[in-house]
């Protein structure tokens, strides 16, 4: 254990894992309340996820012949293999509500401001971040479709069809994704290699970089009036409470999983669709907005798939990317929970975020 800062740094320079850390921490940033610790939950979702997805990949065969049973087999044959595909699956829906809830935080505080330090680009990084929000929606939604059953069949076809809404490009980039008109054995092996390969990859490097960027901005932002000379050493505060936070994730997901099993429906059938056909949870208010938009006035009729397919997660997808150039509250008010110059944008946007829930 490290008694002066010098020892600290000796050891973070020679760790690849502490290297993300500097030798002095400030107090501000290790307090549980500020951050909830939502990213070093993330990441450790994204961890348990890919510990839990190596032996899933050993028994799944992706093959629309094959897929069903095999998750079958998983379910009720291997060892213990309910439990690791509920942590699989538990696991990537907190990772979901994970991230969201991080971005909800960085923005209600402003973190994505600069405070005046040379150097300083967390705007950019807030763009990082929303990139790893979509790359997370992504994650999950490729996994939606693997079990080859009712649920995940006729969830992925609603979500591919409000694809398919975009005018122009929509039935080109529906086919893009799926591999051809119909999901079938194109869409399930096209799903499997960007859910094992391509998007872990793509987190992984996003994160890594996001991490690089944190350090390279001073750590969180804070208000101006926070004492910048308050800090502890980095090992043991930081490490310790990562060790706890990693551990009481870990246990929560391991808990859960044992309690709360994943379903299997009956085997995928395009000729059967259940009622109501459901998107996944998280395109659920995309379902409704696109089921509400729907209606016709006069001899006008209001194309729902196109108002809440399209123009609507556009736009707000723009709006969240771009948002750090158009926040012009001082930067003072940088990392201070709804500060009074923030009032008004936060307000709006706890709306919006409201409504969705209710959606």
């Amino acid at each position: 254990r490290p008694s002066t800062a010098r020892e600290v740094a000796a050891a973070i320079f020679a760790n690849f894992l502490l290297h993300w850390f500097p030798a002095r921490v400030r107090a501000s940033s290790l307090a549980w309340l500020p951050t909830f610790w939502l990213g070093t939950v993330a990441w450790v979702l994204f961890v348990v996820l890919l510990l839990s997805g190596v032996p899933l990949m050993v028994f799944y065969i992706p093959s629309v012949e094959d897929a069903y049973r095999s998750v079958k087999d998983i379910e009720h044959v291997v060892s213990f293999g309910w439990w690791l595909r509920a942590v699989h699956r538990l696991g990537a829906h907190l990772m979901v509500a994970a991230v969201a809830l991080l971005l909800v935080r960085v923005l209600v505080t402003g973190a994505y401001k600069n405070t005046g330090r040379a150097g300083q680009r967390r705007e950019w990084n807030w763009v990082i971040g929303v990139a790893m929000l979509f790359a997370t929606l992504l994650l999950s939604f490729t996994g939606y479709l693997l079990p080859w059953d009712q649920l995940a069949f006729w969830a992925v076809t609603v979500g591919t069809n409000i694809v398919s809404s975009a005018p122009g490009a929509g039935s080109l980039l529906r086919q893009t994704l799926i591999g051809g008109r119909e999901i079938g054995e194109a869409t399930l092996v096209r799903f499997y290699l960007l859910h094992i390969v391509a998007l872990p990859i793509a987190t992984a490097v996003l994160f890594g970089y996001h991490m690089w960027r944190v350090r390279k901005d001073g750590g969180l932002a804070r208000g101006e009036a926070a004492d910048e000379a308050a800090g502890e050493l980095a090992i043991p505060s930081a490490v310790r409470r990562i060790a706890v936070v990693a551990t009481a994730t870990m246990l929560v997901v391991s808990v859960l999983a044992a309690v709360i099993p994943s379903p299997l429906l009956e085997p995928a059938n395009p000729e059967m669709t259940p009622n109501p056909a459901k998107a996944p949870w998280y395109f659920l208010w995309l379902q409704e907005v696109v089921s509400d938009t729907t209606i016709r006035l006069g001899p006008v009729r209001v194309n729902g798939a196109l108002v809440g397919g399209v123009i609507l997660p556009i736009v707000l997808a723009v709006v969240l990317t771009v948002w750090p150039w158009l926040d012009r509250s001082p930067a003072q008010a940088a990392g201070v929970t709804f500060a009074r110059a923030r009032r008004l944008q936060n307000a709006v946007f706890l709306a919006v975020v409201l409504g969705i829930t209710v959606l």
